[in-house]
C-alpha cells in the first residue's frame, strides 16, 4: 500500500528509524530517515533545554527536507546535581568520552553531595515539525527513579546500568528490553507523538 505521507526520523542510525516504525507501524505514513537525503551538515544543538534542542534539529533537517519531520532530545537529570548532567548528558565527560567515563563522573560528582535518596529522571522531548504550514508540536516523556552506586546490567547504554526506575528493582541496564520499551521516558513520549500523528493522519484500516 502506497502512503502519500511520509515522516522524516532525523537520525543516521537505521535502528532507530525502525524503532520508530514499530511504534507508528498502524499510521499511514512512510518513514524516511537522513540517509535518504543529501544532508550533510548537521543541526547544532544549542539549546538550553531538551525542547530546544528537539525543536532546533526537527526544523533544521525539516527545512531541507521539505517533508514533516521528527527529532528528539533527551537526558538525565539528577535532583542533587541541580538537573545535571541535563542537556549535556552526552557530553558531560567531554565530547569523545564512553558511557563508562560519564557515568564515572556522576558517581564521583553524586558522593560529594552526601545525597543519599540520589533521586534522577530520564526526560525526552520529541518535537514534530510541518515544513509546509510551518507547525511544530512537541511531546514529552519522563521516567523517574535514582542512581545507584555503582553500574549493574550489560543492557542499554548510557547511564542505564546506574539508573533504576520507580517500582523496580533492576537497572535499566538489566531490564529486558520489552520492560525498559514500555516505561521508559522515550517510550512515554513517543506514545504521545502516535497519538497525535493517529489524530492528524489517521489509522492504514
Amino acid at each position: 500500500m502506497k502512503h502519500p505521507n511520509e515522516l522524516l526520523i532525523a537520525t543516521r542510525n537505521a535502528g532507530k528509524v525502525a524503532e520508530f516504525a514499530r511504534i507508528f507501524a498502524d499510521l499511514p505514513l512512510r518513514l524516511r530517515g537522513l540517509a535518504e537525503f543529501s544532508v550533510e551538515a548537521d543541526a547544532e544543538e544549542t539549546g538550553e533545554t531538551f525542547a530546544e534542542n528537539a525543536t532546533l534539529k526537527a526544523e533544521f533537517y525539516g527545512a531541507r527536507a521539505g517533508i514533516p519531520t521528527l527529532a528528539d532530545d533527551s537526558g538525565l537529570e539528577v535532583e542533587a546535581l541541580g538537573g545535571a548532567p541535563g542537556v549535556l548528558s552526552a557530553r558531560y565527560a567531554g565530547t569523545n568520552a564512553s558511557d563508562r567515563q560519564r557515568i564515572e563522573r556522576l558517581l564521583r560528582e553524586l558522593e560529594t553531595t552526601g545525597d543519599d535518596e540520589r533521586r534522577a529522571r530520564f526526560v525526552c522531548v520529541i518535537a514534530l515539525t510541518f515544513p509546509q504550514t510551518d507547525e511544530t508540536e512537541l511531546f514529552s516523556g519522563e521516567c523517574r527513579g535514582r542512581i545507584i552506586d555503582e553500574p549493574r546490567g550489560g543492557e542499554g547504554f548510557g547511564y542505564d546500568p546506574v539508573f533504576m526506575p520507580e517500582g523496580y528493582s533492576q537497572t535499566f541496564g538489566e531490564l529486558p528490553p520489552e520492560i525498559k520499551n514500555r516505561i521508559s521516558h522515550r517510550a512515554r513520549a513517543s506514545a504521545a507523538a502516535a497519538r497525535y500523528l493517529r489524530e492528524r493522519f489517521g489509522r492504514t484500516a
